[in-house]
C-alpha cells in the first residue's frame, strides 16, 4: 500500500460496535477495540464491576494497562489470538487486527473466571505476580461475583472474534484493491504491454473475493459449535443466545450489501436483538413486537428500526432499577407502513429532540450519546423516501418516548426503485 492504513480506514466503527455489543451480550465477556497505540476506538461493552473497582487505584490501573498492552503485543507477534491471566486473576484475550502483516489494533475481551486447574495452563499477562486483594473485602466480593466460564468457551470466543475481525478486514481490503485496480486500469488502458499485469491483479482480487465468501461459513460453523457445546452442557439459555446472535450476524453481514430489506426481515432482527437483551436484563425488560401481515413485504432500508430500539434500551431501561417496557409495531395504513417504537422511560427534553435529529446534540459526561445513530437513520429515511418521511419523536419527561416512522409502499425515491 502506498499510504499507511489506520484501523478506522479498514473497519466501519459503527458496525464493529454493534458486533462487539452483541458478542458481549451473547458470551458475557467484556470487550473493547483499540488501535495499534492501545487507544480505544469503540465504547467498552459489558465492563465488569470488579475491573471498574480495581482501576480506581492508579497503581492497579497501570498494572491493568500493562497487562492489556502485553496481550496486544503478544497477539500481534504471533498473528493469532492471545489468552492470558491479568494481574487481578481474571482471564483476558486479545485478537489482533492485521493487514498484510501490519498490526493495526486489537479486540480485547474477557474479564471472566475459569477453573483453577485450567488457569494454570495460561500465562500471566505481564511479568508481575498476581495482585493480592485478600485485604480488600469489597474488591474480593466483586471478584467472587465475576462471571465464571470454561477455557474451551473462552477459546471459542477468541476464535469467533478472530473470524469476525478477519472477515471485516478482508471485505474492506477487497473494496480498496478493486478501487486501486480500477484506477490502474484507467491509467494503463493505452499501454498494451502492461495488460498482463492488470489481468494478474484482477485474478488476485478474485481469489481474495472467494476467500471472503468462505469466511462467513467458518464464522457460522464456530457459532453452531458453541451452540452445540452449550446444549451438551445443559446451558439452554446460552444456546438460545448463541443462535439469536448467529441470526443477527447473518443479517448484519449479508444484508448490508444491498441495504434494502423487507419489514419482516427487519422485525426478525429486532426480535433477536431484544431476546439477547432480555437474557441480560431479565425481568427489568418487557417487550412486544407486532407486525401487520399486510406490511411484512414492504421494503425499507437495512437497520431502520434497531438503532431506535437500542436507544430505548440504553436510555429507558438500563438507567431504571425497575427496568421498563418497549413495544414495537408496524401496521398498514392505506399505502403506508406506520412503525412505532414506544418506551416508558424518563423521556427526552423538548429542546434536545430537534438537536438529536439534526445531529447537533452533544451528550454530557453522564450519558451515552446515541444521537449520531438516530441522526443517521433520519437522514437515510429522508434520502430514500423524501424529506417528508423523516423520523418523528414525541416524548414527555418521566412518561416515555414514542418514535414514529412512515414508510410508503410504492417507491424508494432516493434509489429510483419502484416496487
Amino acid at each position: 500500500m502506498r499510504v499507511l492504513l489506520k484501523i478506522t480506514d479498514i473497519i466501519d466503527v459503527e458496525v464493529l460496535q454493534r458486533i462487539q455489543d452483541s458478542f458481549s451480550s451473547a458470551t458475557g465477556l467484556a470487550a473493547v477495540t483499540v488501535d495499534y497505540k492501545g487507544n480505544p476506538i469503540t465504547e467498552y461493552s459489558n465492563f465488569s464491576e470488579f475491573c471498574n473497582c480495581v482501576r480506581k487505584d492508579s497503581g492497579n490501573r497501570d498494572c491493568c494497562y500493562h497487562s492489556d498492552a502485553h496481550g496486544g503485543i503478544e497477539s500481534a507477534r504471533s498473528g493469532k489470538p492471545s489468552i492470558y491471566i491479568c494481574h487481578g486473576g481474571l482471564v483476558d484475550l486479545a485478537v489482533p487486527i492485521m493487514v498484510k502483516g501490519n498490526y493495526l489494533g486489537a479486540i480485547l475481551a474477557g474479564q471472566v473466571k475459569i477453573d483453577e486447574e485450567e488457569m494454570k495452563r495460561l500465562p500471566l499477562g505481564t511479568s508481575h505476580e498476581l495482585t493480592d486483594f485478600s485485604g480488600q473485602p469489597e474488591i474480593q466480593r466483586l471478584y467472587d461475583k465475576t462471571t465464571k466460564t470454561t477455557l474451551t468457551q473462552v477459546r471459542a470466543s477468541a476464535d469467533l472474534l478472530y473470524t469476525i475481525a478477519n472477515y471485516l478486514v478482508e471485505k474492506q481490503m477487497i473494496h480498496i484493491i478493486q478501487e486501486e485496480l480500477h484506477n490502474k486500469n484507467l491509467e494503463l488502458m493505452e499501454e498494451v504491454k502492461l495488460r498482463s499485469e492488470v489481468e494478474a491483479s484482477l485474478k488476485e482480487a478474485d481469489l481474495k473475493a472467494l476467500q471472503a465468501q468462505i469466511n462467513p461459513h467458518f464464522l457460522f460453523n464456530v457459532l453452531n459449535t458453541i451452540g452445540r457445546l452449550a446444549l451438551l452442557e445443559g446451558a439452554d439459555k446460552t444456546q438460545e443466545m448463541i443462535y439469536a446472535f448467529s441470526d443477527m450476524m447473518r443479517y448484519t453481514l449479508k444484508k448490508e450489501k444491498n441495504n434494502i430489506v423487507t419489514l419482516k426481515e427487519e422485525m426478525e432482527h429486532v426480535q433477536n436483538y431484544l431476546s439477547i437483551q432480555k437474557m441480560r436484563l431479565g425481568n427489568r425488560l418487557n417487550y412486544s413486537v407486532n407486525i401487520d401481515e399486510l406490511a411484512e413485504d414492504i421494503l425499507c432500508p437495512f437497520m431502520t428500526v434497531q438503532p431506535f430500539v437500542e436507544n430505548a434500551i440504553i436510555h429507558a431501561i438500563e438507567p431504571n432499577a425497575k427496568g421498563g417496557d418497549i413495544s414495537i409495531s408496524a401496521h398498514l395504513f392505506k399505502d403506508m407502513a406506520i412503525l412505532r417504537i414506544v418506551d416508558n422511560g424518563k423521556g427526552i427534553a423538548k429542546d434536545k429532540i430537534q438537536k438529536i435529529l439534526d445531529g447537533t446534540y452533544e451528550a454530557d459526561g453522564r450519558e451515552k450519546n446515541t444521537g449520531i445513530g438516530i441522526n443517521n437513520a433520519n437522514k437515510r429515511l429522508m434520502y430514500y423516501y423524501g424529506v417528508n418521511h423523516g423520523v418523528e419523536i414525541k416524548s414527555e419527561l418521566d412518561k416515555g418516548t414514542e418514535i414514529t416512522i412512515r414508510i410508503p409502499r410504492k417507491s424508494l425515491v432516493g434509489r429510483g426503485l419502484n416496487v
